[in-house]
């Protein structure tokens, strides 16, 4: 909307989202709510058939086999074995994450190789500690289905865990190509290691009650923390962005650059679309700014030439600002006499016949 203004609210060829915002809810009614997938499928149903123990355990339990209950020990210890890992991998990992933040630099995304290795480092770090969070919610059992709350915290932390791992792939394959995208994968890495950082922690915060021993969530909330941040806030390294660096992505993805062009691949520019005329207008905008400014300080008149471009841009700004005009929308609109609503509603309270808007709104409808 900042770049559409009113285009985006009004239908017709200029507003090339218009479609894309009205479909949303088609794909929300075929996939589900996703407040649903959320807060119950991705960790309700995700866990159970994920974890590389419990499955097997379940179906050793279902076994009438002989060595049904081998099975069962085996499984058992595996689970304990796998608390205890993700446990001490939570706090080795998490103590060394927090020392490799503290002293790194904050320009240490320029090198991309120390930024691959420095996020894929925490990236380990947020996944051993959502993995050992994953093995203490089993133990509440059945009531897990109904904690909606924590399980939409977990998958927030499954989803960032996710995405750092996409955004450093792609980062990895394109780096050496795109002039200045280390810059918006290091913002982008900060904001999921944040997302990831606030959803575990507000699941320590708030451990559920185990039904079978509701004295136990003082308990396994401590366990959570001492997992997650054994030593406090200084195992909470992450931070968003800095002002810096929010400025500098920025301006690769408002001007000109590689990674302008990134995002502008495979968009379809057929002629006289809407989306050409914006990337068509960026570069002249720029130069068109450029020069104003440069105007404004030395005090002058433009030349010639700077005049043309800066007529140019205006007129491009001019046309983009322009909004679709429809002689009429609905088949009210053509009959003979007809007025709108809203109109007859206002013209009845100005002259008094209305005491009040709601009165006015009714009898106004009626008459239309």
């Amino acid at each position: 909307m900042d770049i559409l203004g009113g285009a985006g609210i009004s239908r017709g060829n200029m507003n090339f989202i218009g479609n894309m915002w009205m479909a949303l809810p088609v794909a929300i009614t075929v996939e589900g709510a996703n407040i649903m997938t959320r807060s119950f499928q991705i960790i309700g149903q995700g866990l159970t058939r994920c974890h590389p123990h419990m499955l097997p355990l379940i179906s050793s339990l279902q076994s009438e086999e002989k060595d049904a209950p081998a099975k069962f020990r085996t499984q058992l210890f595996n689970m304990v074995g796998h608390v205890l890992s993700n446990f001490g991998l939570s706090i080795t990992r998490g103590i060394g994450a927090s020392l490799a933040t503290a002293v790194r630099p904050t320009n240490a995304y320029q090198d991309p190789a120390k930024l691959i290795a420095y996020h894929e480092a925490q990236l380990l770090r947020l996944s051993a500690n959502f993995a050992y969070v994953s093995d203490l919610a089993l133990l509440l059992g059945g009531r897990l289905k109904f904690e909606e709350l924590m399980m939409g915290r977990m998958a927030d932390a499954m989803g960032a865990i996710f995405l750092g791992y996409s955004t450093l792939h792609h980062f990895s394959r394109n780096h050496a190509s795109v002039s200045g995208l280390a810059a918006v994968a290091e913002s982008t890495m900060l904001h999921l290691e944040v997302e990831a950082q606030t959803a575990l922690r507000e699941i320590s915060r708030n451990f559920p009650k185990p039904i079978y021993a509701p004295f136990l969530a003082g308990p396994f909330g401590w366990l959570a923390a001492a997992g997650i941040a054994p030593l406090g806030e200084f195992t909470r390294p992450y931070r968003p962005p800095n002002d810096d660096l929010v400025k500098e992505v920025a301006r690769l993805l408002t001007t000109p650059s590689a990674v302008n062009a990134m995002f502008s691949q495979h968009l379809y520019l057929g002629e006289n679309t809407r989306m050409a005329e914006l990337l068509n207008a960026l570069p002249v905008a720029v130069e068109a700014d450029a020069i104003a400014s440069a105007l404004r300080k030395e005090n002058r008149a433009p030349s010639a030439q700077e005049a043309q471009l800066l007529e140019k841009a205006a007129a491009m700004r001019e046309a983009l600002v322009e909004v679709d005009v429809h002689d009429g929308l609905g088949i009210e609109t053509y009959a003979e006499g007809h007025v709108r609503p809203a109109l007859s509603s206002t013209e009845r309270r100005l002259a008094g016949i209305a005491a009040d808007f709601g009165q006015a709104q009714s009898a106004a409808a009626g008459a239309a």
